[in-house]
């Protein structure tokens, strides 16, 4: 198995050059969905990440070759990994992506609040707990419809086969129960 690089931690400064770098680069336009560490990040959620996970949808033009030499000018790491590649895509997640900012002609969006909540829900970690929580105290995610969102997908979670149903929807029930006042 091929050693992969170690790339320093990333900062939001450091997010909004690599941001600026890709707007730049960019010969078409399209839009970057911002994932995970990097959303937290931008949210004042964290301080730091590991990497930059991403979904471009569309892709823009010579996104690739950008992040080919970002990776390595800036030091940093990109995924390509968004909530719909480990769970159904929510219905409606385009439209509830949250728009940052364009640079050149790239748009750069915060992937849909709920996905990301639902898919750090699954994982369960305690720094994707903290994030969830934080989504809910700035108005994110309202518990509620995270649930109704859940539900609306779960037949499709045969799909899923490392996905176990029952526990992903009680671990979503009682993240609701946790936060009913909101």
């Amino acid at each position: 198995m091929p050693k992969c690089d170690v790339r320093d931690p990333l900062d939001k400064t450091k997010l909004i050059r690599f941001m600026d770098e890709i707007g730049k680069a960019a010969t078409g336009p399209g839009r970057i969905y911002l994932v995970g560490g990097a959303t937290a990040l931008l949210l004042d959620i964290r301080s730091q990440t590991i990497d930059i996970d991403i979904k471009l949808d569309p892709e823009p033009p010579g996104v690739f070759e950008a992040i080919a030499v970002l990776k390595d000018r800036l030091n940093v790491s990109v995924e390509l990994a968004s909530p719909d590649d480990f769970l159904p895509a929510l219905p409606g997640w385009r439209t509830r992506g949250e728009f940052i900012a364009r640079r050149g002609m790239v748009d750069f969006y915060n992937y849909d609040f709920y996905g990301q909540a639902l898919a750090k829900l699954l994982r369960g970690h305690d720094q994707d707990l903290t994030d969830v929580r934080a989504y809910v105290e700035l108005d994110k995610v309202v518990p509620k419809i995270l649930l109704e969102l859940l539900h609306q997908v779960e037949d499709e979670l045969i799909r899923y086969p490392a996905i176990n149903r029952q526990s992903l929807v009680a671990r979503v029930e009682a993240f609701v129960q946790e936060h009913e006042h909101r």
